[in-house]
């Protein structure tokens, strides 16, 4: 199934290169994927979507916070394949739907407020209601990050793999934003099928665990899936997993001066807009790891950009705030 438009682009930034003396910094666009604004969840639906079909289902049932990229992506692709769907998001709901919410709507999602539980808890109270209406559901767990998900992102590290040999630049690390784990094993997994030598670093966007299980302990599952879905079975150690916890300290969609630092950066130097909650603290901690010279010398970096535009307009008053206040 062809959600999106592939490959994205990869260049390189040529003004924040000058930034950070000794780095050559790149980035790929899986922000300009082409779904309802883009985001690394496009390729996870690809998959997702196409076994909802296959195996008969008319209804998606998906979860996350109220600014979900995926449940945002999820209506659309839902919308563009003729499938229902419902989104069962955590909070109250909002006096004025803003950012992702607003667009998720606008898909024509059926969307469930459930108070503090924004990580799928309630998707099995749902489906059993839809179910005795006569719809037959798809359950997608928060994030879109199963096994089926993930070979999503073993197939964007080929696509990334054929981009460096074409222009002849091969990247020393890849930094992206990690939070459900299902990008980040499909990464993995694609690095050893692929047999590419770059350095993944995800930067941990949520410090919650999920379901009681701790984020390092769900990538490790699904890589091990992931493999197995390739026919590489009882892998006992997960190779190089890297998740770097320093950045998410003040908790999921707490926006700091880090991600608005981030933010004016990347716009001013080169025109491109992260979002609040995931590309920008991902890609404050990459440029605090150059800064720190924790990377390596003279090496090119890679930046993953996984989306997120909308969620720009709902921390209007956040941004402008500590825009004012620095």
């Amino acid at each position: 199934m062809t959600l999106g438009f592939f490959p994205t682009p990869m260049h390189e930034l040529k003004t924040l290169s000058k930034m950070f003396s000794g780095y050559r910094v790149f980035i790929k666009r899986d922000d300009l994927n082409g779904l309802a604004t883009g985001g690394n969840k496009v390729r996870k639906l690809e998959y997702l979507l196409q076994d909802a079909l296959e195996k008969g289902h008319d209804t998606v049932i998906t979860a996350g916070a109220q600014q979900s990229n995926h449940c945002r992506l999820t209506a659309a692709a839902c919308a563009k394949v003729g499938l229902k769907c419902h989104l069962v998001l955590g909070g109250q709901e909002p006096e004025q739907h803003e950012g992702n919410l607003l667009l998720s709507g606008l898909f024509g999602a059926k969307i469930h407020f459930t108070g503090d539980n924004r990580k799928g808890e309630d998707m099995q109270l749902i489906a059993e209601q839809i179910r005795k209406e006569g719809a037959n559901p798809y359950l997608i767990p928060y994030g879109g990050s199963t096994e089926i998900g993930a070979l999503g992102y073993s197939d964007a590290m080929l696509e990334m793999k054929s981009q460096m040999k074409e222009t002849g630049q091969w990247m020393d690390y890849i930094v992206f934003a990690s939070s459900s784990g299902g990008t980040h094993a499909g990464l993995l997994a694609g690095r050893e099928l692929h047999q590419l030598n770059s350095k993944l670093i995800g930067i941990s966007i949520d410090k919650d665990e999920t379901n009681g299980h701790s984020l390092e302990t769900i990538i490790a599952d699904l890589y091990r899936s992931v493999m197995g879905m390739y026919g590489i079975k009882n892998i006992k150690e997960v190779p190089g997993i890297e998740l770097l916890r320093g950045y998410d300290k003040a908790g999921y969609g707490v926006i700091t001066g880090n991600e608005l630092k981030a933010i004016k950066v990347l716009a001013e130097a080169e025109g491109i807009l992260l979002d609040p909650v995931y590309t920008a603290r991902a890609f404050y901690g990459m440029m605090d790891l150059m800064d720190r010279k924790e990377l390596k010398p003279n090496s090119n970096v890679l930046f993953l950009h996984t989306g997120g535009l909308p969620a720009i307009f709902h921390y209007s008053k956040e941004l402008n705030q500590k825009k004012n206040a620095g």
